[in-house]
């Protein structure tokens, strides 16, 4: 994610092991190696030194969602935007966008989730969308794996830009329900795509 400009300093991401989880610790996301990762029970009512101080939207996720098995948080500069001009949630405006839910929720709190009452808030604002923006604080995506999760935050962050883009230049035309639907259902080896993509070094 830091190669993609989706986090600077602050950033992490997590995958569900029974129940606990794998968490890339309170560092510069580039210098994560496997032997970093933090593990912590998802009923935990305290975090352990060196873990993310918002660890608890992770946590509050798995909790809320059985389905979810990865949560990426970053702070791409174009939630920020969205989620000043956006009240409610933002509408997919291509095939694509439509991975990360019928619409992406905007939690109207910038506070940062540092704690489980925080957190807990926003998960509820997420429901049982893959994505969420949360006004003045960056976003939250899930998926089935880190790497889906991963490809969702960069897939939000097209989202984004494009609903800024087409608010500038006029009436916004969303997908319609029924292309929604057809769009998630392709949507598994179409992230498994996209994830390889990200990854390569050079990007190509």
């Amino acid at each position: 994610m830091g190669a993609l400009g989706l986090v600077a300093a602050f950033g992490h991401v997590s995958a569900r092991r029974d129940d606990r989880m794998l968490i890339t610790p309170a560092i510069d996301l580039a210098r994560a190696t496997e032997d970093t990762l933090l593990e912590i029970p998802l009923d935990a009512s305290a975090l352990p030194a060196n873990a993310p101080g918002e660890a608890w939207i992770h946590l509050a996720v798995y909790q809320a969602r059985p389905d979810v098995h990865a949560v990426a948080r970053a702070i791409p500069e174009s939630a920020f935007a969205a989620g000043a001009v956006v009240s409610r949630s933002i509408p997919p405006l291509h095939g694509q966008g439509a991975m990360l839910g019928e619409a992406v929720p905007v939690h109207d709190d910038a506070r940062l989730m540092r704690s489980a009452e925080i957190a807990e808030r926003a998960a509820r604002t997420l429901g049982d969308a893959d994505a969420l923006v949360l006004r003045g604080n960056g976003a939250v995506t899930t998926g089935g794996s880190p790497g889906h999760a991963v490809a969702r935050m960069w897939l939000l962050d097209t989202t984004c830009r494009l609903h800024l883009a087409a608010r500038q230049a006029g009436a916004i035309r969303a997908l319609t329900a029924e292309e929604i639907t057809a769009w998630r259902a392709a949507a598994p080896p179409l992230l498994d795509r996209l994830w390889a993509h990200l990854r390569r070094p050079d990007g190509a």
